[in-house]
């Protein structure tokens, strides 16, 4: 009766341990993109501090990835994801810094500026920068 009552538990905790956690893994394993094709790579929102016009702080908010055709480049550009990101937060920060209090953002020059750390960290131009939104909160 004891062996039987063993076998039931085997049987029945074998899919739930295989199967899910077997899913799981797979799905942990590769964080899933918003959009963009194979040569798209996103990068988690970028915030920077700001002043409101009422004195206290805020947010700017930017959402921002690059497009890589070219594999090689593509291969070291996804390698420099954080050296990129630390970039960028760098430029959003001191811009942020010296934007006047309830102004709003400008995105071209806020996107000149990504572009060139894009060029700086990865060696050469061939990736361009794509911005999404771009908010204050």
């Amino acid at each position: 009766m004891l062996a039987r009552r063993k076998l039931c538990a085997l049987i029945l905790a074998l899919p739930v341990t295989a199967g899910p956690a077997a899913g799981f893994a797979e799905a942990a394993s590769e964080p899933k993109k918003k959009g963009g094709g194979i040569s798209y790579i996103q990068f988690q929102t970028l915030t920077a501090t700001i002043f409101r016009a009422t004195g206290q702080r805020g947010v700017l908010t930017v959402e921002a990835g690059i497009d890589v055709p070219d594999p090689a480049l593509r291969a070291r550009a996804s390698l420099s994801v954080p050296r990129l990101r630390a970039a960028y937060i760098q430029v959003l920060e001191s811009y942020a810094g010296g934007l006047p209090p309830g102004a709003p953002p400008d995105a071209d020059y806020i996107s000149r500026a990504l572009q060139a750390q894009t060029d700086r960290v990865l060696g050469r131009p061939g990736a361009g920068l794509l911005l999404g939104s771009m908010l204050i909160n």
